[in-house]
């Protein structure tokens, strides 16, 4: 499994680039490490150092009008990759691309971010648009 962990600048302006009104959805799928190691060498369990992180940012994700629309937990990997599992699996609503903008820039969140780049082996972080739910696929 390839971890990852951030964005690039690139991505960060194709994420941007999509010209669209209106809120969008993003799906994460987070795996955390057994030990969060901090930058100034603190340890925890990954799990809790990601649970700090939901709570310290949360005033911010909340402020900028998100929440959390829906919430899972990974049972067994039918069709995909057999050495993926995650930890948490969520999608976030936020009303605008500023929103998520504004969020990812506020110094209360950057701080909140140390515990998620210390619990964090890899994640998806997929950008969807809220589609309605119908009664068949597609």
């Amino acid at each position: 499994m390839t971890d990852y962990t951030g964005f690039e600048g690139d991505d960060f302006n194709g994420f941007r680039a999509i010209d669209r009104e209106g809120p969008i959805h993003m799906l994460n799928l987070v795996k955390v490490r057994e030990t969060a190691t901090y930058e100034d060498g603190r340890e925890c369990p990954g799990v809790e150092a990601y649970k700090a992180y939901g709570r310290d940012s949360a005033p911010v994700f909340q402020r900028v009008g998100g929440r959390i629309v829906w919430s899972g937990r990974m049972e067994f990997m039918l069709i995909g990759p057999s050495d993926e599992d995650w930890d948490f699996c969520f999608i976030a609503e936020y009303p605008s691309v500023d929103a998520f903008v504004e969020m990812i820039k506020d110094p209360v969140y950057r701080e909140a971010m140390a515990h998620r780049q210390a619990a964090v082996k890899t994640s998806r972080l997929i950008r969807m648009e809220p589609g309605k739910a119908a009664g068949g696929f597609g």
